[in-house]
């Protein structure tokens, strides 16, 4: 009876499980995953019936576009080993891509969601892009079709503006940490802008602006961001992250510039408006100046002497008037006492038999005499002082 020991029973089986299974491709869904220190992946590929080890070593691990989850439907490409002191066997995965998906759709869509969580995309951290930049860089292939067309649009725009081109790879696997530092770099510069771009291809030749390392650099930057890259159809990480998404490079030229054309258009039009403006400003002020001055006019010094002189003269016209008035009312009155004088002087009443009676300088009636008393009696031309001795009642004139 030939026996063997468990290492050399192992040992066979071992071989004869490598040697037929060398490369086998095997669909399940992923449970158990571990992620190792040292960048090994271990996990569980698994159906509704049955569940098989699996490991994926560092080297083959870091080839991996998307993140395992648990729970991932996954075809695996990989050989059956034998784990000797254990006596167990697994897969040996080489790669790993999600079944119905691609590993790169997939990979995009995981990052998608991670930084949109983060606040990567939010459009309150948009900075705005200055209207006439100075120095612009352009962070692309030196020798690319981009850089050309960025350049030839940009003279025919806007020739006021200066370029820095730091030249990066587009594509490759060095590619996203080209570019992500030279973002870095460039943004401790003095720039307006900068252009993140590159002309258009698969999606494995853009996949370098979908790196989880160049949104963070697009991120950090401090200088307003253009990100060009591709055509109008392809979306890269870069474009969500960055301030501005342009469809294509030449088109970021387009938005980051001034049109010289539309500038000589926009001044004539504001040299037209400013001369209407100032032409309306200066015929306004024209009409509040001539109602100042009128108003000047009206309040002032002169004006008030010229009133007061005009008010002077109607009043010297009234007291002349008055005067005038009041003269032909006294001269009136005074021909009036005149006349009245004139008609009760003694002279005038003079007559026969008759005299005029005083007594102590006062004029008295006759019947104002008591016996004893001394009078004066007197005419026109003669005055005569007598004494009352007798006094007797006329019969005649009391009946």
């Amino acid at each position: 009876m030939y026996t063997l020991s468990v290492s050399s029973l192992n040992e066979q089986i071992k071989t004869v499980l490598e040697s037929s299974f060398n490369q086998v491709f095997v669909e399940g869904e992923l449970s158990r995953i571990t992620f190792h220190n040292s960048g090994h992946i271990y996990f569980s590929l698994k159906d509704s019936n049955s569940t098989i080890s699996a490991v994926m070593f560092r080297g083959n691990a870091n080839k991996l576009k998307f993140r395992l989850e648990e729970g991932m439907k996954v075809l695996i490409n990989a050989a059956l080993t034998l784990y000797k002191p254990r006596g167990s066997y697994q897969l040996n995965c080489f790669s790993i891509e999600p079944s119905g998906q691609g590993a790169l759709a997939l990979a995009f869509e995981q990052l998608k969601e991670k930084l949109l969580n983060q606040g990567y995309f939010a459009p309150e951290i948009k900075k705005e892009l200055p209207q006439f930049p100075k120095k612009i860089a352009l962070i692309t292939s030196a020798t690319g079709a981009a850089l050309q067309d960025m350049l030839r649009v940009a003279e025919k725009r806007f020739r006021a503006v200066s370029f820095a081109v730091y030249d990066v790879l587009v594509q490759g696997e060095s590619a996203a940490t080209q570019i992500a530092n030279a973002v870095s770099v460039a943004d401790t510069k003095e720039y307006d802008i900068l252009v993140v771009s590159r002309g258009g291809g698969s999606i494995e030749d853009l996949w370098a602006f979908n790196e989880e390392v160049v949104a963070d650099a697009i991120f950090q930057a401090k200088t307003p961001l253009i990100s060009a890259v591709g055509h109008e159809i392809d979306w890269l990480m870069s474009d969500f992250v960055a301030d501005v998404r342009a469809a294509t490079p030449s088109a970021a030229m387009e938005i980051c510039l001034p049109d010289t054309n539309e500038l000589y258009q926009t001044l004539d039009s504001l040299q037209t408006q400013y001369s209407q403006s100032m032409n309306q400003i200066f015929n306004t002020k024209n009409q509040e100046l001539l109602h100042l001055k009128n108003l000047f006019s009206q309040h002032s010094v002169e004006k008030k002497l010229e009133l007061k002189k005009e008010e002077i003269k109607q009043l010297q016209v009234r007291f002349l008037s008055m005067i005038e008035f009041k003269m032909q009312n006294f001269t009136k009155e005074l021909s009036h006492m005149q006349t009245l004088l004139e008609t009760n002087h003694p002279k005038h009443k003079s007559k026969k038999g008759f005299a005029q009676l005083s007594k102590d300088a006062k004029v008295i009636a006759l019947d104002a005499l008591a016996i004893g008393d001394v009078f004066q009696a007197q005419s026109d031309t003669l005055s005569v002082e007598a004494k009352v001795i007798q006094i007797r009642q006329n019969k005649e004139m009391t009946r």
